[in-house]
């Protein structure tokens, strides 16, 4: 008898009316906003303008959502392709299945494309976005959740995730690891871990970023040796344990090669932003917040010079000394220099 369990959604879609609302793509979008939120604040930390995150963010998005996709239906093409199967799923995203090495391949690859019409270094912009990455793989684990899929292996403990049965496709009930579970909290770890050695360590040049692909490697690795769900095999171990190991060498590489050549973190993120100077964005938020209340910005006024105040009897500072022994005070002038005990 179970003594406890955490339980699973009957349902991973609620209907508005015509609108449904499914809990797989709620997360993901509440973890792309996670993301580029703190991604912005940890840019304007380091010198950058604010918006900049969001506008690269544009271009990151979509390309990541497309490698996720891509990376899922052809590492697992045998849920799309094979008898008896409709290849239609494969573009209903909806339903669940997005590769995280995939999306965050093609998703650099547009990132990349952002960052250079905006003429900013990728490897700051993925230093900056890096622990907003792991929040937002957190909460987007939660959409598992919702769809009943990717747990683990069954157990009876007290926090084992019970799974309803689904003859179409195979699934059995009972209690399983809640792999989902697991990754979300560990990829919390990994946000706070990049946020806590960039700022003990001064990470830039790609490491903060190389340190979450190092970190969430190992957690991914230890999850997928619990999941119990079809996948590929080589020599033994899931495709995707290899990719992490694969990636997990990599990221440390990375790290220790360019902490020898390019010691330190960049002094500049974003040329504009150093070329507005400290007042620029505070200024540009004030006229933006008169413009939207209907009034044009005020003009800084340029204050004039004033004028000194004359006193009664005080001549003007810029008239001209009367010359000794002029017309009128010439005389007196010598008479009294030759009274007695005066130098002349």
């Amino acid at each position: 008898m179970d003594i406890a369990y955490i339980p699973s959604p009957s349902t991973g879609v609620i209907h508005l009316g015509p609108v449904p609302l499914r809990g797989y793509a709620f997360c993901i979008i509440i973890g792309v906003f996670a993301a580029v939120w703190l991604g912005n604040r940890r840019w304007i930390a380091r010198g950058g303008r604010t918006g900049t995150v969001a506008d690269i963010a544009v271009w990151a998005v979509p390309f990541g959502l497309v490698g996720g996709r891509l990376y899922h239906v052809i590492t697992d093409y045998q849920l799309y392709f094979g008898e008896g199967r409709d290849w239609v799923n494969a573009f209903k995203i909806w339903e669940g299945g997005l590769g995280i090495w995939g999306a965050v391949a093609l998703g650099a690859v547009g990132a990349w494309i952002g960052c250079r019409r905006r003429g900013i270094p990728l490897p700051a912009w993925a230093d900056a976005l890096a622990p907003g990455l792991a929040v937002a793989q957190a909460i987007g684990r939660w959409g598992n959740w919702f769809n009943q899929e990717l747990y683990g292996k069954a157990t009876d403990l007290p926090w084992a995730l019970k799974i309803d049965a689904d003859p179409g496709i195979g699934r059995v009930a009972g209690t399983y690891h809640p792999t989902f579970l697991y990754e979300s909290l560990w990829c919390l770890g990994v946000a706070a871990l990049v946020i806590w050695a960039d700022r003990r360590f001064t990470l830039g040049h790609g490491r903060a970023f190389a340190l979450y692909v190092a970190a969430y490697t190992v957690g991914r690795f230890w999850t997928e040796y619990l999941r119990v769900d079809d996948a590929h095999h080589v020599l033994g171990l899931r495709l995707n344990g290899w990719t992490s190991i694969i990636l997990f060498l990599a990221a440390v590489a990375y790290m220790i090669i360019s902490a020898k050549r390019r010691p330190g973190r960049e002094t500049v993120v974003e040329p504009a932003a150093a070329e507005d100077g400290p007042g620029a964005e505070k200024a540009a938020k004030a006229e933006q917040a008169e413009s939207v209340a209907g009034k044009p910005a005020a003009k800084p006024v340029k204050e004039l010079p004033r004028k000194p105040v004359k006193k009664p009897g005080e001549k003007p500072a810029d008239a001209p000394a009367a010359p000794s022994g002029d017309a009128t005070t010439g005389a007196a002038g010598d008479a009294s220099a030759d009274k007695p005990g005066r130098k002349r």
